[in-house]
């Protein structure tokens, strides 16, 4: 744990302050663990996605209550109400369009939020938990986003449906009851929609559960930085308030520009027009595709021929990063300060935007051989490239903490603790860090 950058100790100012304080002492924890949290001076812009993300899920949450209000999870009803809230509902579109396009939102920020955790290694001790419980919660956005996109009952709505929850029945022996205990039938239909619906409804308080224990663990261990080094003392921290209340609010007002040049502009781009056709089980469209944020792992599904490897491989594009902290065992976290690494990892965030394009692409010809070049090269960069680099890779001379870092790039650590302007291997200190 972190400790306190000054001798500071909350103080109730007042005679109300007094009396909560002795028996609720919210404001205390407020202004210990939020306001005067020691957090390390050298965060960039990339760190202010954790409080986009907080932005986004309450933002859903918020939106998807009053949607939940007009919405009607009948296969008769349901896409009629989503165009009586688009039409008749004061400000319905917007309701609409702010939680349609949010969802996007929200998976952009987390994806720039996880590639900034690769690069900068904050998944490495002490911070294994905070990385499992962030993975925790992509998993669950993921099938939250999913079900979210039944829901319209449109035609991409229906088929993205059957084709997914298919993909269940090729699990060997618990697959068929499984899927029937899923779509509530033998078929998507209105027993389906209704348990989409309700669990759409409820993953997210979940998730805001999962996001309220991700918080609390990084709070044990403190934040991580862009050098990867941990804290020494009180000289490497500032407090949380007002250096980064200020920092992650400009950066969010930026982020919510964009969001609302989507909502405003251009709020149907990231859709499929497809889901405009209300759900009709005798046409089949002639490209099933999720949405965006699904794509990638559509395109790792189809890369294989055979239907069980495919959902396999689909499923453990997610499950191998659970077991990120143990494959990647070098004790230099931070890619600044190793070359190779920085390389192979750029070429893994090549390899994921490509599986996003050929997602939406037939898999056939040049797209199909390029799906399983990127699949092979995914999961080599964790199962193969992270092992051997951890090995092999020699880092770069790092500064000997993190004040040197951001006031004084001449001064590194020699290896044995002593400050020296001279660049040397700190192998020797990042271990006893």
């Amino acid at each position: 744990m972190i400790k306190m950058n000054h001798d500071y100790q909350y103080t109730p100012k007042n005679g109300f302050s007094k009396w909560l304080d002795k028996r609720l002492p919210l404001m205390r924890f407020a202004d210990e663990n939020l306001l005067s949290f020691p957090t390390p001076k050298n965060l960039n812009y990339f760190y202010t996605f954790g409080f986009i993300l907080t932005m986004c899920l309450v933002t859903q949450i918020i939106t998807g209550i009053v949607l939940a209000m007009h919405y009607v999870p009948n296969t008769l009803l349901a896409f009629d109400s989503i165009e009586h809230i688009m039409r008749d509902v004061n400000y319905g579109w917007l309701i609409r369009y702010t939680h349609s396009n949010g969802a996007s939102m929200f998976f952009l920020a987390v994806f720039i939020h996880m590639f900034r955790g690769l690069y900068y290694g904050s998944y490495k001790e002490p911070r294994e938990i905070i990385w499992i419980l962030g993975v925790v919660i992509f998993l669950l956005m993921i099938i939250t986003g999913f079900m979210g996109y039944v829901l319209p009952w449109g035609q991409m709505s229906f088929w993205g449906a059957t084709v997914i929850t298919n993909l269940v029945a090729t699990i060997p022996v618990i697959g068929e009851p499984v899927l029937t205990l899923l779509l509530g039938g033998y078929s998507v239909d209105n027993p389906t929609l209704n348990r989409f619906f309700s669990l759409h409804y409820l993953l997210p308080f979940v998730i805001f559960g999962v996001v309220i224990l991700h918080i609390w663990a990084l709070h044990v261990t403190g934040n991580n930085n862009p050098t990867g080094i941990e804290v020494k003392d009180s000289k490497d921290t500032i407090s949380f308030h007002p250096y980064y209340t200020v920092k992650d609010l400009f950066a969010y007002i930026v982020f919510l520009l964009m969001f609302c040049y989507f909502i405003f502009y251009n709020p149907n781009i990231l859709g499929h027009p497809d889901n405009y056709i209300e759900a009709d089980p005798m046409l089949t469209p002639a490209h099933i595709v999720p949405e965006w944020y699904l794509l990638p792992f559509y395109a790792i599904l189809r890369a294989v021929p055979d239907k069980l490897m495919g959902v396999l491989l689909m499923f453990g594009s997610i499950v191998v990063l659970f077991f990120l902290p143990w494959l990647d065992t070098m004790k230099v976290k931070s890619a600044r300060y190793r070359p190779l690494y920085k390389i192979f990892f750029l070429l893994f965030v090549v390899s994921c935007l490509l599986l996003g394009y050929l997602g939406a692409k037939a898999p056939e010809g040049i797209y199909l051989f390029l799906s399983r070049v990127s699949t092979i090269y995914y999961f080599a960069f964790f199962l193969v490239i992270m092992p051997v680099l951890s090995r092999i890779e020699k880092p770069l001379p790092m500064p000997i903490g993190i004040s040197n870092s951001a006031l004084d790039n001449s001064v590194y650590d020699s290896g044995d603790g002593i400050a020296s302007g001279a660049p040397s291997y700190a192998m020797d200190s990042v271990n006893r860090h």
